[in-house]
């Protein structure tokens, strides 16, 4: 405890770091008093359909990316996810289209010009995403359309339509710029730590929900906190984890000085592909209960699969996201790059040949790492599910893996390294007593 108050005494007596944290904590204020103010001309108390919708499924994943705007029909309601769209579509043209491949390597004012594309993107996915948003909010079970659309008796109009679509995109902006000043004057990844906050801020309704539940049984409270705890420190370790490969630096010698002559690492992440594996493997599990909405039977092929909880929905979900790993992990890291670099630069691996062989030492490294921390990454998307079938509230279980806990451990570690960063350049201790904390971004294979 003593040393816990130091450090804090220590994070406040630097005034840069200082006024960078009590800025992100305005600027999170901000989001959250947003995520609570509705759309003009709905009546929240005729919310309570759309909010039974919310609870699970896609929308209950965009309602848990959101903070829970998407269930209050918010000006945040769409959040931040159209951004997050853009991004990795523009992600993978940079793999596949040599225009934003030249765009990338032209340093800072390439990244200014997919930055500005980024954004242009995003309004054109929100403007796609805001009527279909707003369609499925009026036209909720036992909605009544005086309570929706004051100013245009039984049916929306087109006013109504408007203004709400062009809300949801200036909100959906103001969180994406939100996010962009907390990155440039704040403490940590500002998209990322929007993403965060949403998602702790319904911890405490499932945590209260989970222990009244639990009332009558202390003991298994007590075992399910701590079984989240164990849960987490795994998912630390997925985070964290890489295989450091030796590289060493021929000599050179420049006038009087000595260039090279050392030994660096290379270090591969055991999960390089952070949660998208997760995040496209529920995109492709969604379309068997879209499907399942076309069939009249209720005992049809797809109905096997609308059952979160059961056992082929997980099957089939785990095998996903370990091919997904596989398949992104290999779009997003290059061998053969990474071996002409190091080759270009003087640099070798010990007892391997530079060139095509270390290129294939590389991915023979990075398919061994892979497989376990696909598997790993899979047994945590499916967490959910099987505390689920074991007594726990849907809600809390929902922070026993998946997409929620990975990128709340992905962002804290990230913003206490950057926290840690500054104590360490004013002379402070860091934030542990030994070591030091490694986020995701130090981590990379750029790095």
């Amino acid at each position: 405890m003593k040393k816990l108050i130091t450090t804090l005494k220590n994070i406040w007596a630097i005034e840069d770091l200082r006024k960078r944290i009590l800025y992100t904590l305005g600027l999170v204020l901000v989001y959250r008093i947003g995520s609570y103010v509705v759309l003009p001309g709905v009546d929240p108390s005729q919310l309570t359909a759309l909010k039974t919708q919310s609870e699970s499924g896609l929308l209950g994943l965009l309602n848990m990316f959101s903070g829970g705007a998407f269930s209050h029909a918010s000006i945040f309601a769409l959040g931040i996810m159209p951004y997050i769209t853009a991004s990795i579509v523009i992600q993978l043209f940079v793999m596949v289209i040599p225009y934003f491949q030249k765009m990338q390597r032209e340093g800072e004012s390439g990244r200014r010009k997919m930055n500005q594309i980024t954004r242009v993107l995003t309004i054109a996915i929100t403007v796609v995403q805001a009527p279909a948003y707003i369609k499925n909010m009026v036209y909720q079970p036992g909605a009544t359309l005086k309570a929706f659309y004051p100013f245009n008796g039984d049916a929306p109009g087109f006013f109504f339509w408007l203004s709400c679509i062009v809300i949801l995109t200036s909100g959906t902006l103001f969180v994406m710029w939100l996010g962009e000043r907390i990155t440039d004057k704040g403490v940590g990844n500002g998209i990322s730590l929007l993403i965060m906050v949403g998602i702790i801020a319904r911890l405490p309704h499932a945590l209260i929900g989970e222990i009244v539940v639990m009332y009558n049984k202390p003991l298994m409270l007590i075992i399910e906190l701590v079984l989240l705890l164990v849960v987490i420190l795994l998912c630390i370790l997925l985070v964290q984890g890489t295989r450091r490969v030796p590289v060493q630096y021929a000599k050179r010698i420049v006038g009087n000085k000595q260039y090279g002559g050392v030994r660096q690492y290379i270090p591969l992440k055991v999960n390089a592909a952070g949660v998208m594996p997760i995040i496209f493997a529920q995109a492709i599990m969604f379309i068997p209960i879209t499907l399942m909405g076309f069939s009249n039977s209720e005992s049809s092929f797809w109905a096997t699969f609308a059952d979160f909880n059961g056992f082929w929905y997980n099957l089939v979900f785990a095998i996903l996201i370990i091919a997904f790993t596989y398949f992104y992990t290999a779009i997003s890291i290059n061998p053969n790059q990474m071996a002409e670099d190091m080759k270009k630069n003087g640099g070798f691996i010990p007892g391997v040949k530079p060139g095509k062989k270390t290129a294939e030492y590389l991915e023979t490294i990075l398919s061994k790492i892979t497989l376990p921390g696909s598997i790993f990454l899979a047994i945590v998307a499916v967490l959910p599910a099987v505390v689920s079938l074991m007594g726990v509230n849907s809600q809390f279980a929902q922070f026993y893996g998946g997409t929620s806990l990975l990128i709340m451990v992905g962002v804290i570690l990230d913003t206490l390294q950057q926290i840690e960063s500054h104590l360490l350049m004013r002379h402070y201790d860091g934030l542990t007593k030994t070591g030091r904390i490694k986020g995701r971004n130090s981590m990379s294979i750029s790095a």
